[in-house]
């Protein structure tokens, strides 16, 4: 039985933050692309094309509601997939993990460097869909610099839980059943597209499991102009899948790459 004290991380953790932030800024340009293209499409596509038969939307227009929670299904897809895919590689493909077991780098410091590695992603791609958003004007008021710690705390959650599936994985096969049945659902079934009291009421209460739909709950009203209601628990609940992500995936990761 592993002490619970080997779970807390070190300075260490800021090394494999800056480590991974390194490598990322080699391929800074098509990155930030993809960033500022992917939301464009959607605001156009969506926001306009779609909003110009929806019209109103939760009293604002279809274009500022799809472009906030887009923001948040971006940390969700960014932080996700920097968690299982680049995460995999640099631990089965690259044996990067094992080369900074060598040094006094521990198995949390490894964990906790990757979580915040996929919260900056998170932030990165956020921002931009915001930068973008607010161009068209679908991003505005003076809350705006809030969503940030909100941004990270959502990107958190999202990569501890990838991290816990990247645990588990033999193969890059294994990532789309964790694609399949949870993040398509979320992206669907949150409130990315349209608000939550429109399903029925046992989808409902199946969405407010879902961390997505706190991470919705939080960045609409903050980018549209508002403060959010019970703010405390909807940060609460993306702070437990967090801490109980990061709990999992440290115990998984420490017997596999320790064995």
């Amino acid at each position: 039985m592993m002490p619970i004290r080997d779970a807390l991380p070190g300075a260490g953790a800021l090394a494999v933050l800056q480590r991974n932030f390194g490598v990322w800024r080699k391929l800074l340009a098509p990155s930030l692309l993809g960033n500022f293209g992917d939301p464009l499409l959607y605001l156009l596509a969506l926001g306009y094309g779609l909003g110009h038969f929806v019209g109103r939307m939760d009293g604002m227009p279809y274009i500022t509601f799809i472009a906030s929670g887009i923001v948040a299904s971006s940390v969700m897809n960014t932080a996700s997939f920097e968690g299982l895919y680049s995460a995999f590689t640099r631990m089965s493909a690259q044996r990067t993990y094992a080369a900074m077991l060598a040094t006094p780098l521990r198995v949390s410091d490894i964990l906790a460097g990757e979580v915040l590695w996929c919260a900056v992603k998170g932030l990165i791609s956020a921002v931009a869909i915001v930068i973008v958003a607010s161009f068209f004007g679908a991003i505005q008021g003076p809350w705006v610099l809030l969503a940030l710690p909100v941004i990270l705390l959502a990107g958190l959650s999202f990569g501890g839980l990838a991290l816990v599936m990247t645990a588990l994985a033999r193969s890059y096969d294994f990532f789309m059943y964790y694609f399949t049945l949870a993040v398509t659902p979320m992206f669907l079934f949150c409130g990315v597209f349209y608000p939550l009291h429109s399903l029925p009421p046992f989808a409902q209460q199946l969405a407010q499991v879902l961390p997505l739909t706190h991470a919705v709950a939080l960045l609409r009203p903050l980018l549209t102009g508002h403060l959010p209601h019970e703010a405390l628990y909807h940060a609460g609940v993306l702070l437990f899948y967090t801490l109980v992500a990061y709990g999992f995936a440290w115990r998984l990761l420490s017997r596999r790459l320790l064995r």
